[in-house]
């Protein structure tokens, strides 16, 4: 017995080296996070720092390739449609289904990788592109119906690849076309003919922090003033679109960063003002009046490192903050008296707990909001889900276990929800307060990281993958 003891100590260690080594091999062969992809600035091969003191002439290059005329009046003209809500008003009938077959591709361009959405202006696409071979942003201006290129005015940037580069969706007008480059380079010009007007570097005239993916916000025009959240010295600005100047700036003194979320209008209590979700709080600028650019109510109790989604801006004041890596929402609700405004905290909702969203901003109508699951919302996980408004805890349904979606792009139009998955499925929801409903769904192409906002007009839908753009008719 004794010689069996001594035996078994001396062998021990031995074996449970041989487990041990074991175990590490089996790991290796079978780790379960071998296809996790962490999304991290530069971790795909945009690496080490990019020189902020090069002389960048935003607007320099031009180059004409045609010209067009259109009968087609209908627009989109910025992120999230004229009335920033994604929904589509048009009284043109959509197909509820695609008949087993995929519907027809009127046309495909090649992009620089990345993110940017469409604009889309009577008859006319517009979209800032980034061209690796040029080194340079590029807004590009193609024909809705044939994808035949009209023009493109650029001028030259260096942008590393960082999960794609460009990710904004230009705001177009009557007379004006704006944009924000990947780096914080605003540009404006003529729409009948791609004029140059003026430029801002946001980062240097400014000292603005250009968010961990570039710039993600995207801008907007009223009244021929160009909104701009710059983050940095001034909080906001306020832009002529004619002469470029600068009409108002917002005071910063918390230093609140840009985010990637982009500015809303919204009216209530007898004011129209610019809602915007910040990294380090969210705020309320006064749009109109003597004291256009001031901050009407603000809050720090909405603090995240990152934040893609818009705010979302309900008729009774309340108010729907999102993001993804684990900062779930916050419902506020926002209080006039006598001309000024104060906000009280309604919800904290952690993920899984309620409606959240990572990347897409949700879509209010019927007094519901709809979108999708971030990944951490445990068994809700990438799911479409429909809430109460007035309480995104109170959940009316979800699109179940196996009808999961990923931080692909979704758009309300003529009473359907056209959702388009990360691999370039186009799937057709019914909206409804009583279920999901999936009326068809079909693959596009081979599609990859398909999650720029989509664009419909004049019963045409124009959308892209990572590194394609498409257009579809989608016409009943």
């Amino acid at each position: 017995m004794k010689i069996s003891l001594e035996l078994l100590l001396k062998t021990l260690p031995i074996v449970i080296s041989i487990v041990g080594l074991l175990s590490v091999g089996y790991w290796f062969w079978n780790d379960p996070s071998r296809d996790f992809i962490l999304s991290e600035p530069a971790v795909d091969g945009s690496g080490g720092s990019i020189n902020s003191e090069e002389n960048i002439i935003i607007g320099e290059f031009f180059e004409l390739f045609s010209t067009t005329e259109s009968t087609l009046r209908e627009t989109w003209p910025r992120f999230r449609g004229a009335n920033s809500d994604n929904i589509s008003r048009s009284d043109i009938r959509l197909i509820d289904g695609f008949d087993n077959q995929s519907p027809q591709i009127l046309w495909s361009v090649k992009l620089g990788e990345g993110h940017a959405g469409p604009a889309i202006y009577k008859g006319l696409v517009y979209i800032l592109d980034y061209d690796e071979n040029s080194r340079a942003d590029m807004l590009r201006c193609f024909s809705l119906t044939s994808g035949e290129e009209i023009w493109r005015r650029w001028y030259d940037v260096e942008v590393r690849r960082n999960h794609g580069m460009s990710r904004t969706v230009p705001a177009v007008t009557e007379n004006h076309i704006l944009t924000i480059g990947p780096r914080g380079h605003v540009m404006c010009l003529e729409r009948a003919n791609g004029d140059f007007l003026w430029g801002i570097d946001i980062q240097k005239e400014f000292k603005s922090e250009i968010p961990l993916w570039y710039t993600g916000q995207c801008p907007i025009i009223e009244n021929d003033l160009a909104i701009i959240a710059t983050g940095g010295t001034s909080l906001m600005i306020g832009v002529d679109c004619k002469s470029g100047e600068i009409l108002w700036e917002t005071p910063n003194p918390n230093n609140w960063k840009m985010s990637h979320a982009s500015v809303v209008p919204f009216e209530f209590g007898g004011r129209r003002m610019y809602v915007y979700s910040a990294v380090g709080g969210a705020v309320g600028v006064a749009a109109d009046g003597p004291d256009a650019g001031s901050i009407l109510w603000e809050t720090s109790l909405w603090n995240n490192p990152v934040v893609a989604a818009s705010a979302v801006c309900m008729p009774d004041g309340k108010i729907f903050l999102t993001a993804g890596y684990g900062a779930g929402s916050m419902l506020l609700q926002l209080i006039e008296e006598n001309g000024s405004f104060s906000i009280e905290l309604l919800k904290t909702i952690k993920p899984g707990e309620g409606l959240s969203s990572e990347q897409q901003t949700p879509i209010m109508v019927d007094g519901h909001l709809f979108g999708i699951m971030p990944k951490d919302a445990r068994t809700f996980r990438n799911q479409m889900v429909c809430v109460n408004q007035s309480d995104p805890t109170e959940i009316v349904w979800l699109s179940g276990s196996v009808a999961r979606f990923g931080l692909g792009p979704y758009i309300l139009a003529d009473n359907k929800f056209f959702l388009l998955n990360d691999d370039a499925t186009l799937y057709i929801i019914q909206k409804s307060t009583k279920g999901f409903i999936e009326l068809d769904k079909v693959k596009l192409f081979d599609g990859f990281d398909a999650w720029a906002p989509l664009a419909i007009a004049d019963g045409y839908m124009v959308l892209r993958d990572s590194e394609t753009m498409i257009c579809i008719n989608i016409k009943k």
